[in-house]
């Protein structure tokens, strides 16, 4: 049997089908190489449809459309910045729109747009067009 010689690219694609939740960061694969090296895997992972940038550093397993089959994010671009601000240490709560209309102050549905944070972010996440947008809360 032979002793076949995994590539970076190959080790990258392994680790990323163990993973179980659908965010992916670059930090995560810098102990397989360097950091332009992982860059230009993840690149490729994106040039295939395996994966979707989302933001610098962040990227979401793709799952195929069936409408187009072209990649698509496997759940709402919200949920998953959430569980990417998780994944970074920065943790988040629900906007001030979203607390009035849960107690019932308000009627106005929130949009989902936004994501309470609660130190300063500067990141830019979104895809296709529709960018996140962060508030501050306490």
């Amino acid at each position: 049997m032979k002793n076949r010689q995994t590539t970076l690219l190959d080790q990258v694609r392994s680790r990323i089908d163990r993973k179980r939740n659908a965010v992916v960061l670059r930090k995560d694969f810098l102990d397989l190489g360097q950091y332009d090296q992982v860059g230009r895997c993840l690149l490729r992972l994106v040039k295939e449809g395996r994966l979707i940038k989302i933001g610098q550093g962040i990227y979401v397993r793709a799952v195929v459309s069936p409408l187009d089959a072209q990649p698509a994010l496997p759940k709402s671009l919200n949920s998953l910045v959430v569980e990417a601000m998780k994944k970074l240490g920065l943790p988040t709560s629900p906007t001030a729109t979203e607390r009035d209309y849960n107690e019932g102050k308000s009627t106005q549905v929130p949009t989902g747009r936004a994501i309470g944070v609660r130190k300063r972010v500067r990141r830019r996440i979104g895809y296709n067009g529709y960018t996140m947008r962060f508030e501050h809360v306490t």
